[in-house]
């Protein structure tokens, strides 16, 4: 129960860390936000953590880039289409972006998104190392 208990409060907290930092990012690059954004930046996170603690953190650092943009992307389209289309809070529209699919997902984001997936790759392996003692990341180009 105890190694149980360790791991759900790892969780716990990259969740909530990611949750903040998402939430955070919007509100100072958009101006505001919604908690769906929230949820979404910390699941994310925990998908950061668990891919990398999965392969011990032995993939090169463009490939978890690469599966954590893909992620990213399917779970913002999955959260556009409850959000936005279904519940109709219109949180965001990329409908006047290129490459961009229904308004919910679009390239230009993709490729930033990317760059918040490395922060939050390197940001969940070490903390993980360093405050819960779990095994060091070693990230490779």
């Amino acid at each position: 129960m105890g190694q149980f208990r360790k791991r759900l409060s790892e969780y716990l907290f990259i969740w909530a860390l990611g949750g903040s930092l998402y939430y955070t990012f919007e509100l100072v690059f958009r101006g505001f936000s919604h908690w769906s954004m929230f949820v979404l930046g910390g699941i994310c996170m925990v998908f950061f953590t668990v891919q990398g603690q999965m392969l011990h953190w032995q993939d090169p650092l463009w490939r978890q880039i690469f599966r954590g943009t893909i992620f990213i992307t399917a779970m913002e389209f999955i959260t556009g289409i409850i959000v936005n289309k279904w519940m109709h809070l219109q949180v965001w529209d990329y409908t006047d972006q290129p490459f961009q699919l229904f308004g919910q997902i679009c390239l230009p984001f993709a490729l930033i998104f990317s760059g918040l997936c490395a922060l939050g790759i390197l940001l969940s392996g070490y903390l993980l190392y360093w405050l819960y003692g779990e095994e060091k990341p070693n990230f490779t180009l």
